[in-house]
């Protein structure tokens, strides 16, 4: 005996009741489109207007499906991109002195304490006070558009800064550099526009700064900014 096997007289019901359902549904479906044929027959004027209306909207949703499809794989491409790259650790951050290099630029001292994210935009604001920038403020928070430190640098430009205080590991994306290009130049009116990371850049990142004029300053190179190694972005200290 094989099991998992219907008898035959179990299986030809089976068969005969899909039968009769198909049969029945194709009997309905019949009738309604005889009763929609007569009503047509008999009131002409407004199936010719229902018939006139339905057409174009059947034709902009088979039209409108492939689209659909396609715009909701890029969004949810679009949020998968965005997700990876929003999750912001909080690192210990130590801005270490040396001997300046350029004989103009003084090292800050070493923080007590680990940096807080606005304890980080407060020490990028120190060091633009440390190296000629006048009026410099700290604004960043909420309804900041973008920019974190406003300054004037010691040849006139108006500096405005973003400060990213990220892990190692994270990057920032090329979206928090779009988001900081929209506002840098339009609303803040820069004309020096700098990102600091405690952290590195992605390529695409990197690709749009250089696109859109945007210096970017990595873990790396902000150290080298602290302690002197390098001169400030926009040049060495002016002696007073």
């Amino acid at each position: 005996m094989a099991y998992g096997r219907q008898p035959t007289g179990v299986q030809t019901r089976a068969t005969l009741l899909a039968l009769g359902l198909a049969a029945a549904f194709v009997g309905a479906v019949a009738l309604l489109f005889l009763r929609l044929a007569h009503w047509a027959g008999t009131h002409p004027v407004p199936a010719t207007l229902l018939t006139a209306l339905s057409l174009p909207l059947l034709y902009a949703l088979v039209r409108g499906m492939p689209r659909a499809r396609e715009l909701r794989r890029a969004a949810l491409a679009g949020m998968a991109e965005a997700d990876a790259e929003s999750v912001a650790a909080e690192p210990t951050v130590v801005l270490p002195p040396s001997d300046p290099r350029d004989g103009l630029t003084v090292p800050l001292p070493e923080p007590s304490v680990d940096l807080t994210p606005d304890g980080f935009e407060e020490a990028v604001a120190d060091l633009c006070r440390r190296d000629g920038c006048t009026d410099v403020e700290v604004v960043g928070g909420a309804g900041d558009l973008g920019a974190d430190v406003l300054a004037t640098a010691p040849d006139g430009r108006r500096v405005v800064i973003q400060c990213k205080r990220y892990t190692p590991t994270h990057k920032s994306g090329s979206q928090d550099l779009q988001r900081f290009g929209g506002t840098c130049w339009t609303v803040h009116g820069a004309q020096l526009a700098l990102m600091v990371t405690t952290s590195t850049f992605t390529d695409p990142a990197r690709d749009y700064a250089d696109t859109c004029g945007i210096r970017l300053i990595d873990g790396p190179a902000l150290q080298a900014w602290t302690t002197g190694e390098t001169p400030a972005p926009w040049g060495p200290a002016r002696v007073s």
